[in-house]
């Protein structure tokens, strides 16, 4: 069994900590990936990261990872409101995706109600703030056993 999860993060998640901190927090990119690299340590997963703020860069790591991986994790960012490339790349992936929103995109403005990568996803988390990785994580390791 593949036991490698690559979580993908869309634009400006790199700059998480100090972009709008009153709603995604405080904690950084680096930090949600050292606080799932230690959760995963707990299962048998391996976790491999990216992030890019260009569209075709994750549609390029989207094609680039079937066969490769057991599961995606993505937050798309704005591309999840935008984005039928991505979607179109995951329709494509064999493993299973799980879509996570550190905001309730619900309880935001009504163009981000939307997302194309829901459409794909196996299961989306919102609203946990940067828990939701480490939610992701778990729940990625109950359905890859």
């Amino acid at each position: 069994m593949i036991n490698l999860v690559h979580i993908i993060n869309g634009p400006n998640l790199n700059l998480l900590g100090t972009r709008q901190p009153e709603i995604y927090g405080n904690t950084t990119l680096n930090d949600v990936e050292a606080r799932c690299s230690n959760l995963a340590k707990n299962f048998s997963l391996n976790l491999k990261f990216s992030q890019s703020n260009h569209e075709g860069e994750i549609v390029d790591t989207i094609q680039n990872a079937n066969g490769l991986v057991a599961g995606i994790i993505i937050n798309p960012g704005a591309f999840s409101h935008t984005s039928v490339a991505i979607l179109d790349a995951l329709n494509v992936f064999e493993g299973v995706v799980l879509e996570v929103h550190i905001s309730n995109i619900h309880r935001r403005e009504e163009f981000r109600h939307k997302s194309y990568v829901s459409l794909r996803a196996d299961g989306v988390i919102c609203g946990f703030g940067v828990r939701g990785y480490e939610i992701a994580v778990e729940h990625m390791n109950e359905l890859l056993q």
